[in-house]
């Protein structure tokens, strides 16, 4: 055998065929189309219609809710900061906050800044100041000397439109008294 040889075997390609040429084609006038109607057109998308059936993807149940007041953090575990010190990428010294685990490529995206969680063993004395932390992480860096500074980044906008309805809620009060 040689690679000039090399064929596909019988049948495993099959060859385009050739419509609308010609009653002798067998393939001629409506191109194995049928007749008329919306699917013998060109640039039919009924993709997912069944008749006027209720779809499927239309019978199946709703699942799950996007919150719109919900914070993206970047997590950042206790036990890699840990580790990012001992092999020299972080520095120990200073306050470490979202920049800063940022710069050492441990804190990704996260828009609305760093939450710590505790997660491994921390032994450095580090100074942390932070979007949020959950209490263990937070009791791991006091066991080891260091503190953890929780950034307020002002109230929610779920606070906000609480606080509005408060303020609406007593004026409203102020105008029916009057």
């Amino acid at each position: 055998m040689k690679l000039n040889d090399i064929r596909d075997n019988e049948g495993a390609r099959k060859s385009r065929i050739r419509v609308g040429r010609g009653i002798g084609s067998g393939k001629g006038k409506t191109a194995g189309r049928g007749q008329k109607g919306q699917k013998s057109r060109s640039g039919v998308a009924i993709k997912g219609f069944e008749g006027g059936q209720m779809p499927l993807h239309m019978r199946l149940p709703k699942r799950g809710f996007n919150n719109p007041f919900s914070k993206d953090y970047a997590e950042v575990n206790v036990g890699m900061i840990q580790k990012l010190i001992d092999a020299g990428n972080l520095d120990a010294n200073g306050t470490l906050d979202h920049e800063a685990l940022k710069a050492a490529g441990v804190a990704r995206g996260g828009k609305d800044g760093v939450r710590l969680l505790g997660k491994g063993e921390i032994t450095a004395k580090l100074a942390f100041k932070v979007a949020g932390a959950s209490k263990g992480a937070i009791e791991a860096v006091e066991k080891a000397g260091g503190s953890v500074e929780i950034i307020d980044r002002g109230p929610s906008e779920h606070e906000k439109k609480t606080a509005r309805r408060e303020v609406n809620k007593a004026a409203k009060a102020d105008r029916a008294k009057a």
